[in-house]
């Protein structure tokens, strides 16, 4: 486990020769913490990601849902979840449902990002994502799209993420 938390840097990541995201994911989501254990280590690997303590709930070839809960710390001053912090959970989910859809020998790296907000965003958002699965590590850029709902399964903002994937530097 300890062999995996480290192959979690984000230069091992880059630089390992498998795709270490889908192979952690797959060893401990059956975990009893796991989901919280991966989604830890997603964070300590990009830590500005960590700062909104969102969670990794599903996470399947092209597809993944993420979860955040409402609460003071990505509040803004009209008591809704932050536009920033909805953008921050757009970009999680986007980037573990496209890094566990890579082959081995590609990478990515978010080229631009729009993001719609279509009502206030209060209690539990669920961000849902159905992404590209490359097949190769040709490098193309990838439209993908997030959407975010609140408890009541609403709409509250659609994010596109505009994600270049590319094969990995040989070293």
């Amino acid at each position: 486990m300890i062999a995996f938390l480290a192959a979690l840097s984000p230069s091992s990541i880059a630089s390992s020769e498998r795709n270490v995201i889908r192979e952690f994911w797959d060893r401990v989501h059956r975990l009893p913490g796991g989901k919280k254990l991966f989604t830890r280590a997603i964070g300590l690997a990009a830590p500005y990601t960590g700062t909104i303590g969102a969670e990794v709930e599903v996470l399947t070839r092209g597809h993944a849902e993420v979860t955040l809960r409402d609460r003071r710390a990505v509040r803004n001053h009209l008591d809704c979840v932050h536009a920033i912090a909805l953008c921050n959970l757009a970009e999680l989910a986007g980037n573990v449902a496209i890094a566990y859809s890579l082959p081995d020998d590609a990478r990515f790296i978010v080229a631009g990002l729009s993001i719609e907000y279509l009502k206030k965003a209060r209690g539990t958002i669920r961000a849902v994502v159905d992404a590209p699965t490359p097949e190769t590590s040709e490098r193309h850029e990838y439209p993908v799209v997030v959407h975010m709902l609140d408890a009541k399964g609403e709409e509250v903002a659609t994010c596109t993420l505009r994600t270049l994937v590319g094969p990995k530097k040989r070293q």
